[in-house]
């Protein structure tokens, strides 16, 4: 099958969410339509990693090198295979949220569009692509951040926009620089030919790797993510735990794998300062989840450590670093929406929004607690659950590495991953063992509904599941990061 065929779950969202901005419908009718599209572009994106072949699909040439253009390879079919299996999940997760909301229309149209686009980037070919869908999904959640309207999600939008926006006026100089150079293309390794002098492209790639890492939240560019926890839960589970901010990441790698190379930057000045950023953002904002009482705000704050994880392990730059840090993505990504989902039904059903206002709550909604438990523990790195695997992986990576900078970035991901069980697991031991005795008030919560808990519980099992069999995930990942797929 031609790699044309890869345009069409790209366009099938996008053309969706279009038409329910020009025509909305009434909620039930909305809502299948909705359903319909998300389940038949996952559909079309898993038929299509399966029967693609490597071939490059030219859609759109601007000039010279400058084109739009897709392909699939491993590490697009890991990123379009996890946005398939998780955001129908999510859209079911969110017809329960937002049925009293306003403006579900313009919401819903926009959170088609915004799949579409984010399969844009993982199908991306070329740094052009790669860089005009990451623009194009800062504009397409911005009106999900600020759906709300009010004060703090427009401060929250106006944040979202700088931030990523300025990420990708940095960024703009080495794709245009290495696609200049030939270098556009991506290909496992880099082209490893330049006609520039190396170390303008070392410094072309520091600023893209700053310019990329905005939407990962690498400091000192991360405060539109906690800002950004006012949007509602569906957007927020989405934004820190698939579409945005694996973007950052799965731009950074293919900025460093496969349009720059890791001959250029392994040794350098530039990966101890990408090893150095990563591994300080890492302790500071675990540090920062320690100290946050909003409780979807310290999963913010959580969610900005754990990416940080990502970027230290691709920038060791060896395939063991590679492998921790796509396992770290995958693993993560089913974690962080499970927490976020409960934290989300939790605010729904009780208006609670503060670490100090779960007492006792572990009692009137057990399987959410039992649920986010398992989670937290998992992000923690507790076997045999998912989240050890990759964080084991990458600690080993680092030690194998051996530089100074790795080894300093294995202490903290130490420290972080301490920090990590303080700030989930408190959580916990404040719905089961309360600091206060169960009040009247307390009498009316119960469990969100169907909706809301399938889409969790899928995602525990998930957990457990990947956790439990994961020596068939490894190896097939083992293969992305040794080029062989």
């Amino acid at each position: 099958m031609s790699a044309a065929f890869l345009l069409i779950p790209v366009l099938l969202p996008v053309a969706g969410g279009c038409m329910m901005l020009v025509k909305p419908a009434k909620e039930g009718r909305r809502n299948a339509l909705v359903m319909a599209i998300t389940l038949l572009a996952s559909a079309v994106t898993l038929l299509s990693l399966r029967l693609c072949g490597d071939g490059t699909a030219e859609i759109w040439s601007f000039t010279g090198p400058f084109s739009i253009a897709l392909r699939k390879d491993g590490l697009s079919a890991l990123f379009a295979g996890m946005l398939a299996v998780l955001w129908p999940a999510v859209t079911l997760y969110a017809f329960s949220y937002m049925e009293h909301e306003k403006q579900q229309n313009r919401f819903f149209a926009f959170f088609l569009i915004s799949y579409g686009v984010t399969l844009g980037a993982s199908f991306s070919a070329n740094l052009v692509t790669m860089y005009v869908s990451f623009e194009m999904l800062t504009l397409a959640t911005l009106p999900l951040v600020t759906h709300k309207e009010d004060g703090d999600s427009l401060f929250a939008g106006q944040r979202y926009l700088i931030y990523c926006l300025g990420g990708a006026a940095l960024a703009f100089v080495p794709v245009v620089l290495m696609t200049l150079d030939g270098g556009g293309d991506f290909i496992y390794g880099g082209s490893g030919v330049s006609r520039f002098d190396p170390e303008w492209m070392r410094i072309a790639f520091l600023l893209g790797f700053f310019g990329f890492g905005a939407k990962a939240a690498l400091f000192p560019l991360f405060p539109w993510l906690p800002t950004a926890s006012v949007a509602p839960t569906p957007v927020t589970a989405l934004l820190h735990a698939v579409a945005v901010v694996n973007t950052g990441i799965f731009s950074v790698i293919r900025l460093a794998w496969y349009a720059c190379g890791p001959a250029l930057i392994a040794g350098t000045w530039v990966q101890a300062a990408c090893l150095t950023a990563a591994g300080f953002s890492m302790v500071f904002a675990a540090g920062m989840a320690v100290r946050q009482r909003h409780f979807k705000r310290r999963l913010a704050y959580s969610t900005m450590s754990n990416l940080s994880y990502m970027l230290f392990g691709a920038m060791l730059l060896t395939q063991a670093g590679l492998l921790g840090s796509i396992a770290h993505m995958l693993f993560h990504s089913v974690i962080k929406i499970t927490l976020f989902l409960c934290a989300g039904a939790v605010m729904h059903a009780t208006g609670r929004e503060y670490i100090y206002e779960l007492d006792s709550l572990g009692r009137r909604m057990p399987l959410t607690f039992a649920c986010y438990t398992l989670g937290a523990l998992s992000l923690s790195g507790i076997p045999p659950l998912c989240g050890f695997a990759s964080k084991w992986r990458l600690l080993e990576a680092a030690v194998e590495e051996g530089s100074t900078a790795a080894w300093i970035g294995a202490g903290a991901l130490l420290l972080a991953a301490f920090f990590c069980a303080i700030y989930t697991l408190s959580v916990c031991v404040r719905a089961f063992f309360p600091v206060r005795r169960e009040g009247a008030e307390d009498g009316g919560v119960r469990e969100a509904d169907w909706r809301m808990l399938l889409p969790i519980c899928a995602f525990t099992v998930a957990n457990l599941v990947l956790g439990i069999c994961q020596k068939p995930v490894i190896e097939w990942l083992s293969g992305i990061a040794n080029g062989l797929w």
